[in-house]
């Protein structure tokens, strides 16, 4: 693992941290200036420290969101930037395991290339149309879904100083006071979690600054569901609902950071994973054998089981999504589309029927009447503009792959 300052507010230069308190120590002058800011900016040194420093032990820590770092994060595993990514104030660039081909251990690397070859043979022979450039960028979609989910991967993320701090102070709680879980799936997991960031603390102590957390406000780490009673479902205004979905379902969800998302693991202890309908459903090809797609889920569960020691990003896991109906439907304009990747798409769908069905019970005719306008399974029908229309259009739902 590795990190790197690429830039900090001053593109290009690091802004040590005396610096930062300090720059932020004047943002927090503008609160209270009884003139100009320009005044705050020629005023004693020693005051702007002052100021800063009272703002700290005071806990109203919003002026050090002023000041930002963009870090380049290599080798990180991809478990642990999903956790970062829950925490939703920050900017992201990662390398996609959907576009490009990731670097997992030998073990893995042999089942991925098998399924990257098996998964573009299907493709081709489903849809001969698809050209052999798009055929092995959905091959590869899917047979990521048999890598680690702490499979290294590389991005550049930027988050604000306080925010930095936050994360460094819920990290270290994390790792001190998080329940292992009752399983030893569980316990592996979130050891091997834990180890990751204690790893990852060391290499950005450089940002830390005493008193900016918020320990006071008892904050935690958001990705993991904490409740032991069940979450009911409820679709109105705003909306909660639960679901199994994968690994790699999570992380791309993570992106409407709107939405809230939280995640634990299936009861019992049992590991289950996604099925890419490619494997199961003939589509046009009608002549083939059923026994040919058994054979194949057979032989993918087989393949999956041979790793579910390392948590493949297929493993299924129990996701609970809770928001308001406009941040949905801005879901809905993102992932009901063939760009997104299918199992997100039939399970925005999915929770998109249901919350349409919940309506019919409520007095909100004027909110079902929304859902109602975007009935149907592709966004290009429901009003938004595509500037590179697809085959599929509304029947995208339709789709395999």
């Amino acid at each position: 693992m590795d990190i790197k300052l690429l830039a900090s507010t001053q593109p290009g230069k690091f802004l040590n941290i005396p610096e930062a308190i300090e720059f932020s120590g004047r943002m927090a002058g503008i609160c209270y200036m009884p003139d100009s800011y320009e005044a705050i900016q020629d005023e004693p040194e020693d005051k702007t420290t002052k100021r800063a420093n009272m703002v700290l032990r005071s806990g109203h820590h919003s002026v050090f969101d002023h000041v930002s770092y963009n870090l380049l994060l290599e080798n990180v595993p991809k478990m642990l930037v999903m956790v970062l990514n829950n925490e939703k104030a920050y900017t992201t660039s990662e390398k996609s395991a959907r576009y490009t081909q990731m670097e997992p251990s030998e073990r893995e690397r042999k089942l991925y290339d098998k399924w990257l070859k098996i998964f573009t043979k299907r493709i081709m022979k489903v849809y001969p149309d698809t050209l052999p450039e798009k055929a092995k960028k959905l091959a590869q979609e899917n047979a990521r879904y048999l890598i680690s989910v702490f499979t290294p991967t590389t991005l550049a993320y930027t988050a604000s100083l306080r925010q930095w701090n936050y994360i460094i102070y819920e990290f270290k709680k994390f790792i001190v006071g998080h329940n292992m879980g009752k399983t030893q799936l569980e316990q592996e997991f979130f050891q091997k979690l834990k180890d990751y960031m204690g790893e990852f603390l060391k290499l950005v102590e450089f940002l830390y600054v005493p008193m900016l957390d918020n320990e006071a406000k008892d904050g935690s780490l958001s990705m993991f569901d904490t409740r032991s009673s069940y979450r009911s479902d409820h679709f109105e205004e705003t909306y909660c609902t639960s679901y199994v979905g994968s690994f790699a379902q999570l992380a791309q969800a993570q992106r409407h950071r709107t939405i809230d998302y939280k995640m634990s693991f299936l009861t019992g202890g049992s590991v289950q994973c996604y099925l890419p309908p490619i494997l199961t459903q003939a589509s046009r090809v009608k002549y083939e054998k059923k026994q040919i797609f058994a054979n194949l889920a057979i032989e993918w569960y087989k393949d999956f089981s041979s790793l579910s020691d390392v948590f493949p990003q297929g493993m299924l896991v129990k996701i609970c999504e809770r928001g308001t109906y406009e941040d949905f439907i801005l879901k809905t304009k993102e992932r009901l589309c063939s760009n997104a990747q299918l199992e997100i798409s039939r399970q925005t769908w999915a929770t998109f029927e249901e919350y349409l069905d919940c309506l019919g019970d409520t007095d909100s005719d004027e909110l079902r009447a929304i859902f109602l306008s975007r009935d149907c399974g592709a966004r290009c029908g429901a009003g938004y503009k595509c500037i590179s229309p697809c085959k599929w259009g509304k029947k995208q739902q339709d789709r395999l792959i």
